[in-house]
């Protein structure tokens, strides 16, 4: 390769396990970065500014990843600059891709998540119930500013145009390296694509009793993880723990279940697959053995939105039309 592929690397609304992903990498990302040049890595590891972004030439940055959701008015801002800025992006992890756990906040008011983070949780000691206001004129004379929190979370696709898609919670540091060797060949897809594997968390499970060539039998009970500790021989899902392996892309090669955790689908949905929930919702209802389990699932799990949209809250069609919905009565009460 003649000239190194000029990189960046964004943390929007996001917790920076994804950028510690591409850190583990350790030796080989030593490697990596004789073919990268890193022009921009914030705000976790450079020491750079947003302005330096915005300084920057459009369009003079090869490969852009992003990872965390749109969750305020900085994150919003910095992710376009970026875009402008950058020939490929790469929404980086289920956060960027999906929504990730923190879309969840959407299932909530403003309110309701002010009140419990700045007020009534155990450890916040704020009599005056204070809140953080985007601008405070300090002494008459100062004005201070942080970013907005936006009405609704979003992922990086929905704000601007994504090239390609990461799953995981983070991704796999295995994949990532993959994923890294695969760029520098330049061996992608089409525009638009997931860069995985394709294939099911199932198949890189020991447990899978296909790989045995056994039927699988119908889950006749519900159990969760507080109720004890599973087979670690035997399928998870078979055992009445709900498991989304058969739904979800096993890029991580199938970390969760390797330590005895069912998979919740943070991998992002097997291809094929529009919206990872109702793709959940479905696979689940068909493997219970009859009404009375489903009645035990439905006791057990009384989020349903919370159980098979951990990750892809943000993505799901039904938060689409809900929001529609929304703005389009908004729009009726103005007239």
């Amino acid at each position: 390769m003649a000239e190194k592929v000029k990189t960046a690397f964004l943390l929007a609304g996001g917790c920076a396990g994804c950028e510690m992903s591409v850190v583990d990498l350790s030796e080989a990302l030593v490697g990596a970065l004789e073919h990268l040049e890193i022009v921009f890595w914030a705000p976790t590891v450079a020491d750079v500014k947003y302005k330096d972004l915005e300084d920057m030439p459009d369009k003079s940055i090869d490969l852009a990843f992003v990872d965390g959701m749109i969750r305020n008015s900085e994150n919003e801002h910095t992710v376009k600059v970026l875009r402008q800025k950058s020939k490929v992006l790469v929404a980086f992890g289920a956060c960027a891709s999906l929504g990730g756990i923190a879309a969840l906040g959407d299932l909530h008011t403003k309110e309701e998540l002010f009140k419990q983070a700045y007020k009534d949780s155990f450890s916040t000691d704020n009599p005056e119930g204070i809140y953080p206001t985007p601008e405070y004129l300090l002494d008459g004379k100062y004005n201070l500013t942080i970013p907005t929190f936006l009405d609704r979370c979003s992922t990086i696709d929905q704000i601007v145009d994504v090239e390609y898609y990461v799953g995981g919670c983070p991704p796999h540091p295995s994949f990532v390296g993959k994923l890294i060797e695969a760029i520098l060949a330049g061996n992608l897809p089409a525009p638009g694509s997931w860069l995985t594997s394709g294939k099911a968390v199932c198949e890189s499970c020991s447990r899978n009793p296909a790989k045995d060539g056994v039927e699988r039998l119908p889950v006749g009970d519900i159990k969760r993880t507080i109720d004890g500790t599973p087979d670690s021989d035997k399928c998870l899902l078979q055992q009445g723990y709900m498991c989304f392996g058969p739904v979800t892309q096993g890029d991580c090669g199938g970390s969760c279940l390797n330590v005895n955790i069912p998979c919740r689908g943070c991998g992002g949905p097997i291809p094929g697959v529009k919206d990872f929930g109702a793709r959940c919702v479905s696979m689940i209802a068909s493997s219970l053995a009859d009404d009375a389990t489903a009645q035990k699932f439905i006791d057990q799990y009384n989020d349903m939105a919370k159980m098979f949209y951990r990750y892809s809250h943000t993505a799901n069609r039904l938060n689409h039309k809900i929001a529609g919905m929304k703005e389009q009565k908004v729009s009726e009460a103005c007239k």
